[in-house]
């Protein structure tokens, strides 16, 4: 089975995209992942403000 997550209520703080998506257990989660080209950050959250406290404070090392 594959990892198909629908995303939803995404934004963007700077480089770093935050989205809600529902795991395959139920439960909402955040994920938050950098787009710039070579970083390759990414995470996941139980709550969104977590998730949007660490986009605002990421810094890339690429």
């Amino acid at each position: 089975m594959t990892a198909y997550r629908r995303f939803r209520h995404v934004i963007r703080i700077g480089p770093v995209q935050v989205a809600t998506y529902t795991d395959d257990r139920g439960r909402e989660k955040h994920a938050i992942a950098c787009t710039a080209p070579d970083c390759g950050f990414s995470s996941d959250y139980r709550d969104r403000a977590a998730a949007e406290l660490t986009a605002q404070t990421h810094r890339c090392n690429a």
